[in-house]
């Protein structure tokens, strides 16, 4: 059973400003290179999700998949890209990680993967809702990238208007491990405490 990982890079980042995100610096190491170092042991493979003129990523020297649905679909369609790409593979699952949040934990492939169903999002504790999904870290079998492209094609946005239709399982995580950073504050943030 082999798993690859996409990273979801593909997002607008409007609230940043606009650009590549994942090319924000934290330390001496952009967020990007933080996640890849992060994910590269935990999968077999690694593809990267963007939009746009693919070439700026070349110095990753990762394949590089672009959205498959137009217009900005939001994460669902990186998730549909990297399943197809998956699947050309011979991959039987993905793994979805976000640019944007560089300290995921470094077991968080095996913890997904305990879980045999076929799409299992990580979750974090929250002491007035119990837990909060984590909905762009997650495990999919690559086998529902059909029933996933419809559901794109047919107006579907949200990730968890999807994977709960197919009976999502969560993992409990710690809240600190999926920090993401969204605003000039959030990088303040993390330089404060991630570096």
């Amino acid at each position: 059973m082999t798993e690859c990982a996409v990273i979801l890079a593909g997002g607008q980042a409007n609230r940043m400003g606009g650009g590549d995100k994942g090319r924000l610096m934290l330390g001496s190491h952009s967020l990007i290179h933080r996640v890849i170092e992060r994910i590269t042991p935990q999968v077999d493979a690694v593809v990267l999700n963007a939009n746009g003129d693919l070439s700026r990523f070349d110095d990753l020297g990762l394949p590089v998949v672009a959205d498959s649905i137009p217009d900005y679909a939001g994460p669902l369609a990186g998730i549909l890209a990297g399943m197809d790409w998956a699947a050309e593979q011979g991959h039987e699952w993905l793994i979805s990680v976000a640019a944007d949040t560089p300290s995921f934990p470094l077991n968080m492939v095996e913890r997904l993967s305990a879980s045999g169903a076929p799409v299992v999002l990580a979750a974090t504790p929250d002491p007035e809702r119990g837990r909060i999904p984590q909905p762009t870290f997650g495990r999919w079998q690559v086998a529902l990238r059909h029933d996933l492209r419809a559901a794109l094609n047919d107006g579907v946005r949200k990730i968890r208007q999807w994977t709960l239709a197919k009976g999502e399982t969560l993992v409990m995580f710690e809240e600190a491990d999926f920090f993401n950073i969204n605003t000039p504050e959030d990088l303040a943030w993390a330089e404060q405490h991630l570096t």
